[in-house]
């Protein structure tokens, strides 16, 4: 099984996430996405595996959303993805893959759902 965490080490809930997976006796590839950001198709192919629109995964409450008015409704999805990774900051956390599954661990236990 291939297992990726995209993990930011100041993140509590990614911490946590971290930690649970390695309990559970696995050990997944950590991307920390800050300083590794996912490609335009890798983040949309996790949208893709989440079910989830580009704005759905950005943290609203950073800087660079308002700063860079990301707010505005006639940014298209592509628009989205580009802010997020010219950002990294601005995506969710963590987000976990495994067995052609994402999910975000938030809480922590919900990426054992995918495992």
């Amino acid at each position: 099984m291939t297992l990726k965490i995209y993990h930011n080490p100041r993140c509590s809930k990614s911490r946590q996430t971290l930690k649970l997976l390695r309990e559970q006796g696995l050990e997944p590839d950590i991307i920390e996405y800050l300083n590794n950001p996912p490609s335009k198709t890798e983040l949309n192919e996790i949208l893709a595996l989440l079910e989830l629109a580009p704005r759905e995964l950005m943290r609203k409450k950073e800087k660079p959303y308002k700063a860079n008015h990301l707010d505005a409704p006639d940014l298209s999805n592509d628009q989205l993805v580009s802010a997020m990774i010219e950002q990294p900051i601005l995506i969710e956390r963590p987000i976990v893959l495994a067995n052609g599954k994402a999910a975000i661990g938030r809480p922590p236990e919900k990426a054992l759902e995918i495992i």
